[in-house]
């Protein structure tokens, strides 16, 4: 039962608590452009990571877990499904009606979970058509 929570949910609350200042005022009130790191290149240039490309990194790692759930074929993997619309419509509600949300890491996280329904359905149809033998 466990396996079946969309692991999408994580991203949806780290954001959430970081409108609620959980973690903090970042330059100009955007908690989501604090610089966690940077270090020079060889190329001579500077990568620098903000806590929200953490977030898409982290949503997209747990992305890649939810594709390789998916490919199970039990009937534990439907109501995987259906959790995982329930997060995207909730992404979806929450960019639409809530002013913090209207950020362009909450929008990446959206179109993930987004990815992740419309990707979870195509895998799990794909990898059961390959479980049916018609003798």
């Amino acid at each position: 039962m466990l396996s079946s929570i969309p692991l999408l949910v994580v991203s949806f609350i780290l954001f959430n608590l970081g409108l609620a200042g959980m973690f903090g005022d970042g330059p100009g009130g955007d908690p989501w452009q604090t610089e966690l790191f940077s270090f020079q290149m060889m190329s001579g240039g500077v990568f620098s990571m903000t806590l929200g490309m953490l977030m898409i990194v982290i949503a997209l790692l747990l992305f890649f877990v939810e594709i390789v759930k998916s490919t199970r074929t039990s009937n534990a993997s439907v109501l995987d499904h259906l959790l995982s619309t329930f997060v995207f419509v909730a992404f979806l509600v929450e960019f639409l009606l809530v002013r913090g949300a209207a950020h362009p890491v909450f929008f990446v996280l959206m179109v993930i979970a987004l990815i992740d329904v419309l990707a979870g359905f195509s895998v799990s149809l794909r990898s059961a058509g390959r479980d049916i033998s018609i003798n």
